[in-house]
């Protein structure tokens, strides 16, 4: 059953485009969201209205004035998003981009010698970025191993690793491959305990839609975000540093401002459009409760989307009446285990002895989106270790209903009847 009121969850999904019709193949349920969620329509609109605009900013005039007022604003609404109350926001080519970069400046400002941190649970962005730079600054890469059994990296492994000349520390805060989050405020204790001159970068992307991000929790030094993932659109990476980071020597125009992050013009309509993302999160923080505070209010939105995605994500597990779920089916297989808290709006399964791929276009001809992750530079140090070739990723967000999982569920189980009696085509 939704956390939502029927009548609340039908105001949320009008408040995003495309929310059961994809403009290319008609009526379709949208599980892919971790490849990129719906994007709000007060997002359109107002991509559309920045991009005809032809100011730019520092312009002794009045459109230019304003466009500078928009971008201030853009920054406090993300101060309050992200808990942060120090440190400053700016955008760049992309989440991933933004992750090099800060990675990239962080490696080659700290403290020469020592080591660099990450883990075997991270995206590519920030664990290529690491290995990378550690390379070219001289340095050991020491790997953080996961666990296979839950999924994640927790303070313990990384207190076992950092030592007192690590010098960077990367950390992945939820994984787009099995949605699993990791505790990032008692991870980066850990390491700040153990190395406290260490910076600490953190790649937000795949959690940002799904729990509310403290900042000020965390004494970080880097967290990025790809708001494409966020209820926004492509086009655009948005990226928060700490001002121990900025005071540090950095990338930058020579005889600019020294606390300046961004080269060259920025879209206003980034920032623009992060702020339509907070007015949406406070609408819906407003829905659950009565409050002038905008804290108070996403807050109250983190916790009813994470109560909503619980309840898909257990119901996609557990099945309802008679519908079964995914651990009562047949060779079914879920990364991370059938009880997971740490699970964040995605489920990672596969049938054993069935190609991903092959359920992935049945679901797809039934008007189900879902996704195969394979064991590839973007998901095989997850699926290695579990000597799995690739697996089928279903993805929530709080827009997604309890009828479309169910959906799911029953187009799942006449596969297995069809691939039973030998109708489901293995080519």
């Amino acid at each position: 059953m939704d956390h939502f009121s029927s009548n609340l969850l039908a105001e949320i999904r009008d408040k995003f485009a495309f929310v059961e019709d994809c403009p290319f193949v008609g009526k379709r349920i949208f599980f892919e969201n971790a490849g990129g969620a719906l994007t709000l329509k007060s997002v359109v609109e107002t991509s559309s209205k920045f991009a005809a605009i032809p100011d730019n900013q520092g312009r002794a005039n009045t459109a230019s004035k304003a466009l500078m007022e928009i971008i201030q604003e853009a920054k406090k609404d993300a101060a309050k998003l992200f808990g942060a109350t120090t440190g400053q926001f700016f955008v760049g080519e992309s989440g991933t981009e933004l992750l090099f970069r800060l990675v990239r400046n962080a490696a080659t400002s700290a403290k020469v010698g020592g080591n660099i941190v990450g883990s075997s649970f991270e995206h590519p962005a920030t664990r290529s970025a690491a290995k990378y730079w550690a390379a070219q600054t001289g340095r050991q890469y020491i790997n953080v191993q996961h666990e296979n059994n839950n999924g994640n990296v927790t303070a313990q492994l990384y207190s076992e690793i950092v030592n007192r000349d690590t010098r960077l520390v990367t950390i992945l805060h939820a994984s787009p491959v099995t949605g699993i989050s990791v505790d990032l405020e008692a991870i980066s204790k850990a390491v700040n305990s153990i190395a406290p001159e260490a910076l600490i970068i953190v790649d937000g992307v795949q959690y940002a839609a799904h729990g509310g991000i403290k900042i000020d929790h965390y004494k970080i030094d880097g967290y990025a975000i790809s708001p494409y993932k966020m209820y926004s659109r492509h086009g655009y990476g948005f990226a928060w540093v700490s001002d121990r980071l900025t005071q540090m020597s950095h990338e930058q125009l020579l005889d600019g401002p020294i606390e300046s992050w961004e080269l060259g013009t920025r879209d206003t309509g980034s920032y623009a459009t992060i702020s339509d993302v907070v007015k949406y999160l406070e609408w819906l923080g407003g829905k659950i409760e009565n409050s002038e505070s905008r804290s108070v209010k996403l807050s109250n939105a983190a916790k009813a989307i994470a109560a909503q995605e619980i309840a898909l994500t257990e119901l996609m597990i557990h099945g309802e009446d008679n519908i079964k779920g995914l651990k009562d089916l047949k060779g079914i297989e879920i990364i991370g285990g059938q009880k997971n808290p740490d699970r964040k709006g995605l489920v990672s399964f596969r049938i054993n002895g069935t190609s991903s791929h092959l359920l992935v276009d049945f679901l797809n001809e039934k008007g189900i989106r879902t996704h195969v992750r394979k064991a590839d530079h973007y998901s095989g140090n997850i699926l290695d270790p579990l000597g799995w070739e690739d697996c089928v990723r279903v993805s929530v967000c709080h827009y997604n209903s309890s009828e479309e999982i169910k959906s799911f569920l029953l187009a799942l189980n006449e596969f297995q009847v069809d691939a039973s009696i030998g109708q489901v085509n293995s080519n």
